[in-house]
C-alpha cells in the first residue's frame, strides 16, 4: 500500500490504513455493501489533531489501485477490487475547505472521467456549449456548483409567493446541510419514511406493511415527497464551502454518487 498512500501525499493529504480485523471500524458516510454481503473495506475522512485525514479500513481480499492522479486540483482516482471481482471507485480529492471521498457510478479510468461521471445528465445538457477547460469549474454559464449540489438557470419560473420557503436547508442522507435563501418545490410523489427506510416507500406498500405488520405503525414515520423539482433563490452557504449568490431561480439538482451499485442505502432527494 505504500504506492497508495504516496499517491496522497501527491495531492498533499495524509492516509491512514486500518486492518478491519484488529479494529472496531466505524461506519459512516460511506458503507459499502453489494446485494450479497458486507464489503470488505471502508473509504472515509477522518479527523485527528492535525486535521483531516483520509481512512481505508480493509483486510487481505481487497486490492487497492490509483487509477489517476491530478496534482493540480488535488484530486486522485482509487480503484478497489475484492476477492469477489467486485469492483469500486471513488474520486478522492479536496474541495474548497475540506476533503471528500465521493463514490464514481461509472467504470471510469482517469480523474477527469469520474468528474464528468459525477454530473447528472441535465448538467451534461447545460455544459454542451463550454469549452473542457470550463466545464469542471464551480461557476460558468451553465451552472453553479457548492458541494455536491449543482444549481442551474431556470427560465419561466414564477411560483406563488406562497409556495416559497425562506432559509431552507436541502440535504442528502445524513450529511450538514445547504442552507438556501428561498426554496420552491413542485411536482414529485408522496412516500412514507422512517429510519428503516430512509428512501421512503409507496403509499401503496405502506398500507400492506401497516396491514401485514401492526407493529410498524410505531416506527416514527414522516410524510414525505419524493423527486420532486427543487427550485433556489438567493444565498447558498454551507459551512465547508464559500457562500454563493444565486440571481434568479435556479433548478437545483444533487452529483450521481448516489448511483453507485455498491452505497448500501440508495440516497434520495427528500423534502
Amino acid at each position: 500500500m505504500e504506492y497508495i498512500e504516496k499517491a496522497f501525499r501527491a495531492i498533499g493529504s495524509r492516509l491512514k490504513i486500518g486492518d478491519m480485523r484488529q479494529e472496531n471500524s466505524r461506519f459512516r458516510r460511506f458503507v459499502h455493501r453489494s446485494s450479497r454481503r458486507k464489503a470488505s473495506f471502508v473509504v472515509d475522512i477522518a479527523k485527528d489533531s492535525k486535521g483531516e485525514f483520509f481512512k481505508i479500513d480493509t483486510d487481505d481480499s481487497v486490492e487497492f489501485h490509483i487509477l489517476g492522479v491530478d496534482k493540480r486540483n488535488r484530486h486522485l482516482l482509487l480503484f478497489a477490487r475484492d476477492d469477489q471481482n467486485a469492483k469500486y471507485r471513488f474520486l478522492c480529492g479536496l474541495d474548497e475547505k475540506g476533503w471528500f471521498a465521493a463514490a464514481v457510478p461509472d467504470a471510469v479510468s482517469s480523474v477527469s472521467n469520474a468528474m464528468d461521471a459525477l454530473k447528472p445528465g441535465s448538467i451534461k445538457d447545460a455544459q454542451k456549449h463550454l469549452k473542457p477547460k470550463h466545464k469542471n469549474k464551480r461557476k460558468n454559464t451553465a451552472f453553479r456548483r457548492q458541494g455536491e449540489w449543482f444549481f442551474i438557470p431556470a427560465s419561466g419560473i414564477q411560483p406563488n409567493p406562497m409556495l416559497i420557503v425562506k432559509n431552507e436547508p436541502i440535504r442528502r442522507g445524513s450529511g450538514s446541510p445547504h442552507m438556501v435563501e428561498e426554496v420552491y418545490r413542485s411536482g414529485g410523489e408522496t412516500v412514507y419514511v422512517c429510519n428503516r427506510y430512509p428512501g421512503g416507500i409507496s403509499t401503496a406498500r405502506y398500507q400492506k406493511l401497516m396491514k401485514d405488520h401492526p407493529r410498524s405503525k410505531g416506527w416514527g414515520w414522516r410524510l414525505m415527497r419524493r423527486n420532486m423539482s427543487v427550485y433556489g433563490r438567493g444565498r447558498v452557504s454551507h459551512r465547508d464551502h464559500k457562500t454563493i449568490v444565486l440571481r434568479g431561480w435556479h433548478s437545483i439538482v444533487p452529483n450521481r454518487e448516489a448511483d453507485a451499485w455498491f452505497i448500501e442505502e440508495t440516497l434520495q432527494f427528500l423534502d
